[in-house]
């Protein structure tokens, strides 16, 4: 098997570190919305239309606590991250945004709000997307390149993005490496960089029993596997990471442990998801699609 990329410097495998930042974006009645966010540490979400003070003090925490431990890493470790950025949160935490414009990071768009947006209609879609764009660009100084939806998108959203400017889409788990994908509706074909649930430090919340000892082995684990196939592969890795999850206390120290273990490695490249896409893009011509299994399934 031959590789189609050479990353920079014969990197053998390039590793996106994917920051997300939805806090003060999630749902609440405050915003008008019609129930309080229904995802947390506990599992627990009332039933009727309150607010959910518990639920939003957590997510208040990923701002004050988590990202001031988040981003020392980051310095430390001189490490560029894509930060997956829902507008509204970046309004609410400026000194994130600042942190974005003033360093050598990438802010990715993750919606206007922390929204479900698979149940929009086409026109509900373009213009949640837009402003998206108008506000990330706002905040950051930096116009949003990719897209990452929150858990599902629709069928027109590839096709929506394309319009508005985007050059990747982050919504595909398939595969641990970047491909041109066939867009419904349109007549080129979208850049995509899989992400990876795996890996992604939301397994903390969806299976309570992970300690930050086995979240680490498993990081360290995918790295070593991507690094070596990497010789004969192109191969990304990412690591997904959230404020209110990785930056706990308990929590942090594995995040440590695995920028170490990382830094020490040759032949790694952290990149930003930009970088990645730029360096795929100007080695793999757009007429290389891969298609999908499922021959219908033209996102």
């Amino acid at each position: 098997m031959s590789k189609k990329v050479i990353w920079p410097d014969d990197a053998r495998l390039a590793v996106s570190i994917v920051v997300n930042v939805e806090e003060g974006s999630e749902s609440t009645l405050l915003d008008g919305d019609r129930g309080p966010e229904p995802v947390d540490e506990l599992g627990v979400a009332p039933r009727k239309p309150i607010r959910a003070h518990a639920n939003e003090s957590n997510y208040e925490y990923g701002i004050r606590e988590g990202w001031p431990r988040i981003q020392a890493l980051l310095e430390r470790y001189q490490v560029p991250a894509t930060f997956c950025a829902a507008a509204v949160a970046l309004e609410r935490a400026p000194q994130i945004a600042r942190f974005i414009a003033e360093g050598e990071h990438e802010v990715c768009s993750h919606g206007y709000r922390w929204q479900h947006q698979f149940a929009m209609s086409e026109d509900e879609e373009r213009a949640f997307i837009r402003k998206a764009i108008v506000s990330i660009t706002d905040t950051t100084g930096q116009r949003p390149r990719g897209w990452l939806s929150r858990y599902l998108h629709t069928d027109n959203t590839r096709k929506l993005l394309q319009e508005e400017g985007f050059d990747y889409h982050m919504d595909d788990y398939s595969a641990d490496e970047p491909f041109w994908a066939p867009v419904q509706g349109s007549d080129r074909p979208m850049l995509v960089l899989p992400y990876a649930i795996d890996s992604n430090d939301m397994k903390f919340w969806t299976a309570p029993s992970l300690t930050p000892q086995a979240w680490l082995d498993y990081a360290c684990r995918t790295l070593d596997t991507l690094l070596a196939e990497g010789a004969m592969q192109t191969r990304m890795m990412s690591l997904g990471l959230h404020l209110r999850i990785i930056g706990r206390p308990g929590r942090i120290g594995a995040l440590e442990e695995f920028l170490r273990y990382a830094s020490s490695k040759d032949g790694l490249w952290f990149a930003t998801r930009a970088a990645i896409a730029d360096a795929f893009s100007a080695q793999v011509s757009q007429n290389q699609i891969r298609e999908p299994l499922r021959g219908w399934e033209k996102f």
